[in-house]
């Protein structure tokens, strides 16, 4: 037995697990099973050309040595990105542990009580510290942030704006330049017009219906807005403001002076750089805007038993209800991040983040006092963190870097440094030698700080924040660990079992994949660095572009999207971007299958094009016949389809070839969804099937955790047609030679979250990513069968073969007065979390457990669920008060002195022998979701303040 193969390691059953499940299956082989679940025509003919697969000490080996090429300088290059000191008791606890990277959106409130905790402490600071009144559990970066802001205000305009079409949008020439490149991006598909100038030169006019401003500007000049915000609301101009959340220690909170929307990101409050992210971009507006704002929105409620309970509210408003209704495709956030960065503010205090503001700015203001004495022109009146430096750039450039040192050069005579909570006296200095090296002048020493305030009483900081007592308990380690701890515990993760989720793929986060997060020549990369500074990453992500490549058929990868919804917004923009080269201007309709993920139309309308849903047949697949008839009507105007394969009912649609090339024929091109990709990675691939460009989650197929919610990865593997449009950077070009503008604000995304993609590959190699999708195909069959007989199997395909998920009917359960949220949640008395609930069918449940499990985790959940339908038999309509109906019971109701059920103790908390070796307790009772809609709490206040009267 070889145990150094990750394969080994990585895909839970072992050869006698497979021929059991082979035998309950009814094959004699896995091959034979995989031929009658996918369709003969598309069936890959070779084995993917990758390298041969490296242990997992090989690995680790190969990727520390990897780290070395990349030059950890000393960046002060700012632009929204700053060193930052990551609280080891942070990264140990939270960064480097399964139970917080390994669990999932916390759709079942009852066992994700922790990271809601943990979401809500984050909401608390981006309200405390921006002003505002509401805030969501984070977004991707600041500037897709900032053009969510840019959507929401378009969204919320005025009924005499929208009938007389007010389509402009006012942008500072302050603006970051990667937020501008994405706001670009945004902007033109919907039709809102950009106008870049001086915001103290902006002529007002009822022709905007909105406007951006960067506080502190993009060079360090602290602007006092008031004036211009006071003027645009006097012509019914909303205003949004990117701010640095640091700063906001220091300078009034955006609220004061009239801000409708404020965003940034919170990457320098504890998270490494990462060569670009991931990082929690945050957003936060007036309560006004509740129903538009974007993203996930953690409040209070309460359990059944009246007790304060959290759960993520106001989901009506979102993608997944509200399709191509919703102003936003956001799904995925950095929750993982947002955590963090909440932490970091619980961890150091009000007091704390207080003196790492001050002593930023004091080192600033040092820094500036020691650079005018020996003759440079510091430009900026007024400044936080960052000064802007008359001098000749060039000769600058090459001493700075001969000393490892990182500016940001703005033109050959202007540079601009940005100062961060890891700068003292020593860097400081290093600063001053630099510049005097440069230019021959005597060595100049800095031996203490000075106290220059240099940001006006007009603009300083004079409200409270962070007086929650949440962010004043827990300052010695001792504390923050069992904090942390205390939390972990309420939440079910992969490390305690099973998350079978269908279309989530909640497989391995193997620790060799994670390791390298954590290693600082990874870490401590800006984004913006020059690209012999980073040849490191450069080699990975250049190896993955190609690995994926490979795995999908295609010809070219942008890794630049940070969440698979933003994959998919890029992937749609490439086409409407080919169709434009092609003079195809008018080709904007979008055909999306009925059955579709609600990202789907959410991002077609975000690209600009007009859906059109096609009908899904009786068994499940595409209508044809529709399809046909749809794309006859529409053939001159046609720009794409958007198809999920397999399908979202866990199918191999055998018509699939003859659908894509419908599409092509009538002039249209093919977009897949990628969430499935897990289903045929070496079995097929998005070209063969007749695709022209697919997203993949790399938070799914390709290993990277799904964080509680992100981070996530969602880069676009495109045909040689579509190559020319991958998507640029305006500081770091990217692409193709016809670009599109940037879908996000780092050239390469989330870098930092690749490595674990790249390691999944060059650990499993060709073999072990195919038999990957082997394994989850038998898993998901294994329990079809073991379930058949007591739960029907909704969609089938033609030999009667699931995918690697299927979904299983509950509606005639509500014979029994039983609904498919009642097992969700007596599934947790099991110790599982629920598979997804109500997607794409109504009343039904999508299952899908990965090749990470072995037969006596199936057994265990199969069990479960075979009781489960025993209990559903017993319970009668009307009669509410049954194990069901009561579900999940926690330890507070199992210990209490009364018992007022019709059913035992142990039924209710042990219900299988298998449940007392490995109990995982509920923290609430079932919450209350429509008071926690009627009395939306999303911070950290006294519930009694907001409950109706």
């Amino acid at each position: 037995m070889n145990t150094t193969s990750f394969q080994r390691r990585h895909i839970g059953p072992n050869e006698n697990d497979q021929k059991q499940m082979l035998d309950v299956i009814g094959v004699d082989s896995l091959d034979q099973l995989i031929n009658e679940t996918i369709p003969e025509d598309i069936r890959l003919q070779g084995v993917l050309h990758l390298d041969p697969p490296m242990s997992e000490y090989e690995y680790l080996n190969h990727i520390e040595e990897l780290s070395k090429k990349n030059k950890v300088f000393r960046s002060y290059i700012g632009l929204g990105y700053h060193e930052a000191i990551v609280p080891s008791v942070i990264k140990r606890n939270v960064l480097e542990n399964p139970g917080w990277y390994t669990a999932y959106t916390p759709y079942q409130a009852e066992i994700a009580q922790g990271r809601l905790e943990a979401l809500l402490n984050y909401q608390t600071m981006i309200c405390d510290l921006t002003g505002m009144e509401l805030a969501n559990a984070s977004l991707l970066d600041e500037s897709t942030a900032a053009a969510e802001a840019m959507a929401l205000l378009y969204d919320v305009r005025e009924r005499a704006q929208k009938k007389a079409n007010t389509h402009k949008f006012f942008v500072s020439e302050e603006i970051l330049p990667q937020t501008l490149s994405v706001l670009k991006t945004r902007a033109i598909p919907i039709g809102v017009e950009l106008v870049v100038g001086n915001h103290q030169e902006f002529n007002f006019s009822d022709e905007y219906y909105g406007a951006i401003v960067q506080y502190p500007g993009k060079h360090g000049q602290v602007y006092d807005y008031t004036d211009f915000i006071g003027k645009a609301n006097a012509n019914n101009i909303k205003v949004a403001v990117a701010a640095d959340i640091l700063s906001l220690v220091k300078l009034k909170a955006p609220a004061e002076f009239g801000a409708d929307v404020v965003v940034g990101t919170t990457q320098r409050f504890g998270i490494p750089l990462g060569y670009g992210g991931p990082h929690a971009g945050y957003f936060a507006t007036k309560s006004a805007y509740k129903r538009s704002i974007p993203g996930r929105i953690i409040g209070v409620t309460k359990d059944r038993n009246e007790n304060r309970a959290l759960r993520m509210a106001l989901q009506t408003r979102e993608q997944h209800i509200k399709r191509e209704k919703a102003t936003s495709n956001i799904c995925t956030a950095q929750v993982l991040l947002a955590v963090m960065a909440g932490m970091y503010a619980t961890y150091h205090g009000k007091d704390g983040i207080q003196f790492i503001a001050d002593s930023v700015h004091r080192s600033t203001s040092t820094l500036a006092d020691a650079l005018s004495t020996i003759g440079f022109s510091q430009t900026n009146t007024h400044y936080f963190d960052t000064i802007t430096v008359k001098v000749d750039a060039i000769i600058l450039k090459a001493t700075a870097e001969a000393h490892e040192i990182n500016f940001n050069y703005i033109d050959n005579n202007t540079i601009s440094i940005s100062i961060n909570e890891t700068v003292g006296l020593r860097e400081i200095n290093a600063i001053l030698n630099t510049f005097t090296e440069a230019f021959n002048l005597p060595k100049a020493t800095v031996t203490d700080f000075i106290e220059i305030d240099t940001i006006p009483d007009l603009a300083k900081r004079n409200t409270p924040f962070l007086e929650n007592e949440i962010f004043n308990s827990f300052q010695s380690e001792t504390e923050m660990m069992r904090y942390i701890k205390r939390l972990e515990r309420k939440d079910l993760a992969l490390n305690h079992s099973m998350i079978s989720l269908g279309s989530c793929t909640m497989k391995l986060n193997a620790a060799s994949e994670m390791l390298p997060l954590s290693l600082a020549n990874w870490g401590n990369i800006h984004p913006f660095v020059p690209l012999d500074q980073a040849e490191g990453y450069q080699e990975v992500l250049k190896k993955l572009e190609e690995q994926l490549n490979e795995i999908t058929g295609f010809a070219g990868t942008s890794l630049q999207p940070n969440s698979g919804a933003q994959g998919e917004f890029a992937g749609l923009m490439t086409i409407r971007a080919y169709h434009i080269n092609n003079k195809d201007h008018h080709r904007n309709i979008c055909l999306i299958p009925a059955s579709a993920h609600g990202t789907n139309p959410a991002s077609a309308v975000m690209a600009g094009m007009k859906v059109v849903v096609t009908k899904t047949a009786e068994n499940g697949n595409i209508d044809v016949d529709d399809l046909r008839e749809k794309v006859l009507k529409h053939k001159d105007n046609l720009a794409a389809l958007m198809v999920t394969y397999p399908s979202t009912h866990g199918v191999f649609e055998s018509a699939i070839k003859e659908i894509t090339q419908i599409i092509h024929d009538n002039g249209g091109q093919v977009y897949m969804d990628g969430a499935n990709m897990n289903a045929q990675v070496g079995l097929t691939n998005p070209a063969t099937i007749g695709a022209d460009v697919c997203h993949l989650n790399l938070h799914k197929t390709f290993a990277i955790p799904h964080g509680g919610g992100g981070p996530g990865v969602g880069p676009i593997c495109v045909a040689p047609q579509l190559v020319p449009f991958l998507p640029t950077n305006p500081i770091i070009p990217t692409g193709g030679e016809k670009a599109i503008t940037a879908i996000s604000a780092a050239p390469w995304g989330s870098a930092l979250a690749c490595l674990i993609s790249y390691g999944y590959i060059a650990m499993l190699g060709a073999q072990g990513v195919t038999d990957a999708t082997r394994l989850a195909i038998l898993n998901a069959n294994y329990i079809k069968e073991r379930l058949d007989g007591h739960y029907k199997t909704l969609y089938k395909g033609e030999m009667g073969r699931a995918a690697h998920e299927m979904i299983i009917d509950c509606r005639d359960f509500k014979e029994n007065g039983i609904e498919v949220v009642d097992i969700a949640k007596r599934l947790m008395d099991y110790g599982f979390h629920a598979p997804t609930v109500s997607f794409p069918v109504a009343g039904t449940m999508m299952i899908e457990p990965t090749e990470s499990e072995n037969i006596a985790e199936l057994d265990r959940f199969c069990d479960a669920m075979i009781a489960i339908r025993k209990e559903v038999a017993f319970a009668v309509k009307d009669e509410p008060n049954n194990v069901l109906k009561n579900a999940p019971h926690t330890m507070a109701m199992i210990t209490a002195d009364e018992w007022d059920f019709p059913y035992s103790r142990q039924l209710a908390a042990f219900p299988l022998e298998f449940v007392y070796d490995n109990k995982f307790w509920p923290t609430v009772r079932r919450v209350d979701e429509a008071f926690g809609d009627r009395n939306l709490i999303c911070s950290c206040n006294p519930i009694e303040d907001y409950m109706e009267v």
